[in-house]
């Protein structure tokens, strides 16, 4: 069982409002999505920094703090391969990124909370930068993933900043 949804079950995101963290991105202009991406990644290094035990997960099935951190900043890291391959490729097929064996592969549980953040914070400004410089018709320029979902890179972005904020939601709410 995966740990974090599987992605082709949050597709619907960006239709209506996500019942748990509220964030409805329809409601969100493109050009304010980096600036969005840059305040929730701003959060995370107090979350790692804390006294919470930011290693322990709230059940076997729930990823921890640091858990979260780490998937967020690759999450931050992977869009935005997508996103140049979507800038300067034709309908591009993005490789595909199994997240769970990214978690057990690179051990994000054992990283070094600091570290991640600070990482977490660098990734989530080189994509909010590249999404401020995306330009009026490249917003409708499409990709799709392994799965066949099909992005704009509009939706990208959309789909981006609900990740981003519903994994902060996921470590901010009382557990």
């Amino acid at each position: 069982m995966a740990i974090v949804p599987d992605t082709k079950d949050w597709i619907w995101v960006l239709e209506r409002a996500c019942p748990e963290c509220g964030l409805d991105t329809r409601h969100v202009e493109p050009t304010d999505i980096p600036a969005l991406i840059r305040d929730s990644a701003a959060a995370w290094p107090a979350l790692l920094n804390g006294a919470q035990p930011m290693r322990e997960r709230p059940s076997p099935d729930v990823w921890s703090t640091l858990e979260y951190a780490c998937h967020v900043r690759d999450v931050y890291r992977v869009f935005d391969r997508r996103l140049g391959l979507m800038l300067t490729q034709e309908a591009p097929l993005f490789p595909n990124w199994d997240q769970d064996a990214t978690a057990i592969a690179e051990r994000y549980g054992e990283q070094d909370p600091g570290t991640v953040a600070g990482e977490l914070e660098d990734a989530a400004h080189v994509i909010a930068g590249h999404l401020d410089g995306v330009i009026a018709d490249q917003w409708a320029r499409t990709g799709h993933r392994s799965d066949g979902a099909r992005f704009t890179v509009e939706s990208l972005a959309r789909y981006l900043l609900h990740d981003a904020v519903h994994h902060l939601y996921d470590v901010t709410r009382e557990r």
